[in-house]
């Protein structure tokens, strides 16, 4: 992991709350359910959730934060790739 300072001058906007977006896979069914979090929340309190959710069904998951026009995800947490493929 590579750790560098910052000048924060070079930001633009932010946003203190993210739209969240998570996939929960079931590897051996080969099924996915996907859910969005569009409440104002903290990225912990979806972590803890996700993670409760998942362990209670034996899934895995991912957790996005959704772009501002919907058509991308960024990568939170979670697994990499889609495990459908591996």
């Amino acid at each position: 992991m590579e750790i560098r300072g910052v000048d924060p001058r070079g930001t633009s906007w932010e946003q203190d709350h993210a739209t969240y977006r998570i996939h929960f896979w079931d590897v051996p069914a080969r099924a996915a359910d996907e859910y969005e979090i569009v409440d104002p929340v903290d990225v912990d309190e979806v972590l803890e959730w996700a993670g409760e959710y998942a362990a209670a069904r034996g899934l895995t998951y991912t957790l996005y934060a959704a772009t501002d026009d919907g058509r991308g995800l960024i990568r939170l947490a979670g697994v990499l790739g889609d495990p459908f493929d591996q």
